[in-house]
């Protein structure tokens, strides 16, 4: 079965090691290439800077600091991502609160459709205005 996931590079922000290896193995069977878990901002912006990225998902609170710098740097390169978080999505920092968020605990087709519908709307957005958007949205 092809799903418009198959094949993506995900990187997951996440600090908490078994969530990330629940996320991980989500992804995983949703066939996608994971990159990280990233434990911290720093760790993520340093794997923005050396990865190619699909789609990203950003835990909002990574140990008491928020991930809103590495959500700047992903909307910088047009790299589309999934907040998750454990709190309603509505307290999100204002200027986010219109990006798409899964709510822990996981469940397997809400987090497939929340990173189907970012990649379908980024690649419509890249259709759009060309030259923006990771290379493999256009694939």
């Amino acid at each position: 079965m092809h799903s418009p996931l198959s094949g993506r590079q995900v990187l997951v922000v996440e600090d908490e090691m078994l969530v990330a290896l629940l996320l991980q193995e989500m992804l995983d069977d949703l066939g996608c290439v994971v990159i990280g878990p990233a434990a911290s901002v720093e760790e993520a912006l340093s794997l923005i800077e050396t990865q190619l990225l699909d789609i990203a998902v950003l835990d909002v609170n990574l140990s008491g600091q928020m991930s809103y710098p590495v959500a700047d740097a992903l909307l910088a390169r047009h790299v589309p991502f999934v907040f998750s978080t454990g709190y309603s999505a509505n307290r999100l920092q204002e200027g986010y609160r219109t990006h798409r968020a899964v709510q822990k605990p996981y469940h397997m087709t809400e987090l497939r459709d929340a990173l189907a519908d970012v990649l379908a709307q980024a690649k419509s957005s890249a259709n759009n205005a060309p030259g923006t958007g990771p290379a493999h949205l256009a694939a």
